[in-house]
């Protein structure tokens, strides 16, 4: 085991306010060391993109023997199981979550042909766009001018691309909102839809079946609260689980690990807040139809 002294260390830094393009939340990181970064990524319902600023950046293992580096992208619940890393030393990187409901605009791929993987950025981009905007980040030594250049790319790219389903971003944003405490026969009778019919259009254009995103958008608050050593029993209830062996399950489907492993994890606590509480809203009310 490491002494305390050699353990890593993630600087963190976040804009003085909200993104101003909805669904999109940044972060920057810096590893001082002393000893290199391993830490394991567990699954979040975003699409995660890994900027690198300037030569080098994160290496992600992805729990099959690959490992990719450079500009990265992770799809919805990457790292479900516990397997993938995150390894770096020495570097600096910008983390971009994606809501589901932009991340067609911005990447042009469908979010359903990401899901659970981590690809390139130079095979969405393009190698002279990706290299180009990790040049334009190591070149600048602010944080915020570094946040800055990010979300003028990320508004461009989205003003000029289809968007997903009214319907779809609101039922997506009501399960964020609500943290996954909703039921999908409800946000389908609230639509006016069949649940069959939320269920197709919902997989298709966000990526995952209703249910598993309401799974893991929970997850992803419990996750945030056990890491900074709420109790399990009161996670459990304020979560929405069951009971305390339901929230068991379903930690250690999507980690790899039992819910008193996740306090006191570095990378977890660094980025210590869930989606659900930063993310900026992407659709408004809608017309049932």
């Amino acid at each position: 085991m490491p002494t305390a002294e050699l353990e890593p260390v993630w600087d963190l830094a976040r804009p003085a306010g909200p993104s101003r393009v909805p669904g999109v939340v940044v972060s920057g990181f810096r590893d001082r060391g002393p000893a290199p970064v391993d830490h394991r990524l567990d699954p979040h319902p975003v699409l995660t993109l890994a900027l690198a600023c300037g030569a080098g950046g994160p290496v992600i293992h992805d729990g099959t023997g690959r490992r990719q580096s450079g500009n990265l992208v992770t799809g919805l619940g990457f790292g479900s199981g516990g397997a993938a890393r995150i390894r770096a030393a020495r570097v600096e990187w910008m983390q971009v979550r994606l809501s589901p409901a932009i991340a067609r605009t911005v990447l042009g791929v469908e979010p359903a042909d990401l899901e659970g993987t981590v690809v390139s950025l130079d095979d969405l981009w393009g190698r002279r766009r990706s290299a180009l905007v990790s040049e334009q980040l190591g070149e600048t030594a602010s944080w915020e001018r570094r946040f800055a250049l990010v979300e003028e790319l990320l508004a461009r790219m989205s003003a000029d691309a289809p968007a997903i389903d009214p319907e779809l971003a609101w039922a997506w944003d009501r399960i964020v909102a609500d943290r996954g405490r909703v039921r999908i026969d409800g946000l389908a009778a609230e639509l006016g839809w069949s649940r069959k019919r939320l269920w197709a259009r919902f997989h298709a254009q966000i990526g995952l079946p209703p249910k598993r995103a309401v799974r893991l958008v929970r997850f992803d608050r419990a996750a945030t609260c056990l890491a900074v050593g709420q109790e399990a029993a009161r996670v459990a209830a304020e979560c929405g689980y069951t009971d305390q062996s339901h929230l068991h399950r379903d930690v250690v489907a999507f980690t790899g690990v039992t819910p008193g492993c996740l306090a006191g994890e570095t990378l977890v606590q660094a980025d210590d807040l869930p989606w659900a509480d930063q993310v900026p809203r992407v659709g408004g009310d809608v017309t049932q139809r």
